[in-house]
């Protein structure tokens, strides 16, 4: 049941009047409460009373009857009422006191205008602004409400007064305003043709700041006056939207490019995570793209924090990886420089040697170690790889000595053949003597000769054996073998006699290659192609070797024969 003003309470039972009164303490508004607590209260205890038994004429009064369970409900219900009620009067004078100072401030709102130098066209309305104000404000304090009401209509028949004193003003005003309007105006039309767009805008802002602050003017020119400055101030306006709006496409462009840099750059700083990174290379890329953002203008207001955080964050981690690098870089250099000098040291404690092969091995797998060492720091890498390559010289050097005085007795043997040759193209075999006698002879001292440089041995055996069959070649295989003559001999001693000749022949070749090879080797340069030509010529050694043992047997195996 929904208490209301015609609610009649005195014909409710208990239970309904307890149900009543907890309604309105559960209600949002205390208003009802506070009005109909008293009430209720009254009735609930006429009907508790009027419940209990009445003592007969003479009878003595009965003891208090035990409190029954409504008037326990309802007491509790009630000192509910008690807090409530006192929080409501509570929150009531707060309010009082909170209407006792906006009064005031009303009152202050009407001094104020009383000091203005205004046109009342402005000032009369905040008069009844107020005026409308005050009457929307609550009571305030009993003790405050007559001295702040009197208060109040002082200050009110004091404005009434002003604005009579007012008008005889207004005029004069009125024409001073318009003078400064009109100068207004004419300053406005003259910034329509300011070049700087940013500037026209701001100094419009500035006499937008004057108009306000010049009072009004005559009533029948305020439109036209107005609509005079409006239009200068529409047209700067369009004039600055259209600039900000073409910024606002540059700046969109500039996003665009600023974004793509990023992702650059993003992808340099993760080539940073690969081996073998060329970071000089990458550095200069890094450079090129901070280069390029710095001939970008800015981008929309919003992202270009954003995205010069995102391009910054990127180039932080590239130079950071790189500083890193550069820090292990600098300690494994000095690492190589102490391994590279003990290569020098090893070098140099063995390229005296006389054991051309075993020193040579050495010095090629010294080369071999050597190559295979990173780089040392710049100032020492000079004057470490000279060193390295003066110990290898001075080997090579010496080994290349050694065998090119062998090659000086090759040519020697070449002359002593071509001698023989001469010779026997000038023999005359009418005075000769016994032919036989003569090719064994010729034989023995061509085979006492030793071997003649490689490009020139099959030239100066083709030229022996056709000087050979023009004198000597009428003699038949049978009387040739009897005597002991050229095809015999050629049968049975020359024949095994030449392939060894041969074997040795190509023995002292491969010799005579293996160490150009191996001195090449102490002079290979410093280049791209470096690591490819040692290669190549370490397999052109092992294959060499390799027959040089498989000549040795050979020669072995014919010498066992003889």
């Amino acid at each position: 049941m929904d208490p209301d003003k015609s609610t009649d309470f005195t014909s409710m039972s208990i239970p309904e009047l307890l149900g009543v009164f907890e309604q309105l303490i559960e209600a949002e508004d205390k208003t009802e409460m506070h009005k109909n607590a008293e009430t209720i209260k009254s009735c609930f205890y006429k009907l508790l009373k009027k419940d209990q038994p009445t003592p007969e004429p003479g009878e003595e009064a009965p003891e208090k009857i035990q409190e029954s369970a409504e008037e326990a409900a309802f007491k509790k219900l009630y000192a509910r009422y008690k807090v409530l009620r006192a929080d409501l009067l509570r929150n009531i004078e707060q309010q009082k006191e909170r209407n006792l100072e906006e009064k005031l401030s009303i009152i202050e709102g009407i001094k104020a205008l009383l000091d203005k130098q205004e046109d009342i066209n402005h000032t009369f309305p905040e008069f009844r602004s107020l005026q409308l104000h005050w009457k929307e404000v609550g009571p305030v304090p009993l003790s405050r409400t007559k001295d702040i009401w009197e208060t109040y209509q002082h200050y009110v028949e004091k404005f009434y007064d002003y604005v009579k004193i007012n008008n005889e003003l207004r005029d004069l005003d009125f024409k001073r305003n318009q003078e400064i309007k009109e100068k207004l105006c004419e300053r406005a039309e003259a910034l329509e043709e300011e070049p700087n767009v940013v500037s026209a805008f701001h100094k419009l802002q500035k006499l937008h700041e004057e108009w306000r602050e010049t009072g009004p003017i005559a009533r029948h020119l305020r439109e036209s006056m107005w609509e005079r400055f409006k239009k200068s101030t529409t047209a700067i306006n369009i004039r600055h939207q259209e600039h900000f709006e073409e910024q606002k496409k540059d700046q969109r462009k500039n996003l665009e490019e600023k974004l793509v840099l990023c992702e650059k750059a993003e992808a340099i700083a993760e080539k940073a995570d690969d081996d073998g990174i060329n970071w000089n290379k990458n550095a200069k890329e890094m450079e090129a793209l901070q280069k390029e953002w710095r001939t970008i203008g800015f981008a929309t207001k919003k992202e270009n924090q954003k995205v010069y955080d995102r391009f910054r964050a990127a180039c932080d981690k590239f130079y950071g990886q790189k500083r890193e690098f550069y820090t292990d870089f600098k300690k494994e250099m000095q690492d190589n420089l102490v391994h590279k000098t003990a290569l020098c040291e090893q070098a140099e404690s063995i390229n005296m040697s006389d054991d051309w092969r075993r020193t040579t091995d050495q010095l090629i797998h010294l080369q071999k170690q050597w190559k295979e060492i990173g780089p040392v720091p710049r100032k020492q890498a000079d004057a470490i790889w000279k060193r390295f390559r003066s110990a290898c010289d001075v080997f090579f050097t010496r080994k290349s000595e050694h065998f090119s005085q062998q090659d000086a007795s090759y040519e020697d043997n070449l002359k002593a053949k071509e001698a023989l040759i001469a010779e026997l193209e000038s023999l005359d075999p009418t005075t000769a003597g016994d032919p036989a006698a003569l090719l064994r002879e010729f034989q023995n001292r061509w085979g006492q000769i030793g071997f003649v440089p490689v490009k020139e041995k099959e030239k100066i055996n083709n030229a022996y054996k056709n000087a050979i069959n023009k004198h000597f070649g009428h003699l038949n295989p049978e009387s040739s073998e009897k005597r002991g003559g050229y095809r015999s001999n050629r049968g049975r001693s020359d024949e095994p006699r030449s392939g060894r000749d041969k074997f040795i022949q190509r023995f002292r070749q491969l010799e005579s290659e293996i160490a150009v090879w191996e001195n090449n080797m102490g002079f290979f340069a410093k280049s791209k192609n470096a690591d490819k030509i040692i290669a190549d010529t370490c397999r052109k050694i092992e294959a060499a070797r390799k027959e040089l043992g498989e000549l040795e047997e050979k020669i072995k195996q014919i010498e066992s024969n003889e």
